[in-house]
């Protein structure tokens, strides 16, 4: 038996310059964090050697890969020719809501099934995979910065070059810096989840146009300026280059935001919050903002909001049990 921990994510700054239709004529970068919320996964040998189980938020059962209706699961297994195994997933987080799960439960099967096999594999062999599978193959209209994001774990900054090489450079940032970033950072659940493929499509068909093209280059070098602030000790700024982000994101596409959120959001940035965004693709999901801690009780009165606990993680996807099958 093999179980693969998985981390989610949190994308700060340059969400959407990691789509191809985009990075191949621009270049892209986004600044993100694992964090340590998972998605798990186990591979087990299944007593009938000539079926699969799984077991997700649906239980299926199935002679051959080609009938397996979770896209990802058919397409990984179909791929890798396994049979007789019985997989289980299991998540901190629901999806749809705006983490990464998605991508995080590709990388993290990706990995449980090159481990259940005796094969290693590089964190960048991963994501990469677990990209080729999920946008070439499943044609999702979705980015590459989750995948990397989960393989490689940390608090990282990502490019994505115009021939499609992706760089992960780990931020260099003073550890009471790091600290004092995560107490300042808090998040809500809004209670509504989302369909990212919807939104992302109407996202990626808007590219075409020059306005949020421009738009998206301006998002990228806000993505620079807050590496440079973060590595250089300027905290401060990171409310307000969150901010200018958001109110960016939102040109994207029209579904990003709606009444509600924008309420949620104007209501946060009166009771303390310096900035904040909608993570994912929007329309839903979680509000994370920066509000400097002595402000944050205020804010969650202010709010009514759920509060969702998190901390920064450093090990991205890993292999946390070997049992024995033979």
């Amino acid at each position: 038996m093999i179980i693969t921990k998985t981390p989610f994510r949190i994308s700060f700054c340059g969400g959407g310059s990691d789509i191809e239709d985009f990075y191949r004529e621009n270049g892209g970068c986004v600044l993100s964090t694992s964090i340590d919320k998972y998605m798990y996964i186990s591979v087990h040998p299944f007593f009938d050697e000539n079926r699969i189980s799984l077991k997700y938020s649906e239980n299926e059962n199935v002679e051959n890969a080609a009938e397996i209706r979770h896209s990802i699961l058919r397409c990984v297994l179909q791929n890798m020719h396994i049979k007789g195994v019985e997989i289980v997933s299991t998540a901190d987080v629901p999806s749809g809501t705006g983490l990464g799960s998605s991508s995080s439960f590709t990388v993290g099967l990706l990995h449980a099934l090159y481990g259940f096999r005796g094969e290693c594999r590089s964190k960048a062999q991963l994501a990469e995979e677990a990209c080729d599978v999920e946008i070439k193959q499943l044609g999702a209209p979705i980015g590459k910065q989750d995948q990397y994001a989960a393989a490689f774990g940390g608090l990282n900054y990502i490019t994505f070059r115009r021939n499609d090489e992706v760089q992960v450079e780990p931020l260099l940032v003073d550890r009471g810096i790091l600290e004092r970033l995560q107490d300042n950072l808090i998040m809500f659940y809004t209670g509504k989840r989302h369909d990212a493929g919807e939104i992302l499509t109407e996202q990626k068909k808007n590219l075409g146009r020059g306005d949020k093209r421009e738009n998206l280059i301006r998002m990228c070098r806000l993505t620079g300026e807050l590496r440079y602030s973060l590595e250089h000790g300027e905290i401060d700024l990171f409310g307000e280059i969150l901010d200018e982000g958001w109110r960016r994101k939102k040109e994207m596409a029209s579904s990003i935001t709606g009444a509600d959120i924008d309420e949620m959001y104007q209501c946060a940035m009166k009771n303390g919050a310096a900035g904040g965004k909608l993570l994912g693709a929007g329309g839903g999901g979680f509000l994370l903002f920066y509000c400097e801690r002595e402000k944050q009780n205020h804010l969650k009165e202010a709010l009514g909001l759920k509060q969702f606990q998190f901390r920064f993680e450093q090990d991205g996807s890993s292999i946390v049990y070997i049992g024995k099958w033979k």
